[in-house]
């Protein structure tokens, strides 16, 4: 993750859990943003390695306060389809392709938060 300079004195915290989650805590004015940038394993890696991966990003989360702002970018590995059914609230339709098995927790990690 690269900071822009004039937000280096902004920073309060950066988190790091394994090598694909980090969390930047910034304060910018009165709002306090986090911002989270997480790379899920491959299609090909083991589902425990996939799991566990969630369970790492879901603790970062589960941390922040509900009164702070969150941001989630990076690369989640899921396919989400064009199909929303039962995550309107998550999934606004804007994707091509089929639903693949992966994005199923995705969406259900969105659908959570």
């Amino acid at each position: 993750m690269i900071i822009y300079k004039q937000l280096l004195d902004d920073t309060v915290e950066m988190r790091k859990k394994g090598d694909r989650i980090l969390l930047v805590k910034l304060i910018l004015g009165r709002e306090i943003l986090n911002v989270i940038s997480a790379y899920s394993p491959q299609v090909r890696v083991y589902e425990s390695s996939k799991r566990q991966f969630l369970e790492d990003l879901d603790e970062i989360v589960q941390r922040i306060s509900i009164r702070e702002k969150l941001f989630i970018g990076g690369d989640l590995n899921g396919h989400v389809g064009t199909n929303r059914y039962g995550f309107d609230n998550v999934h606004k339709g804007f994707d091509f392709g089929e639903r693949n098995e992966p994005c199923n927790s995705t969406l259900d990690f969105c659908f959570v938060l």
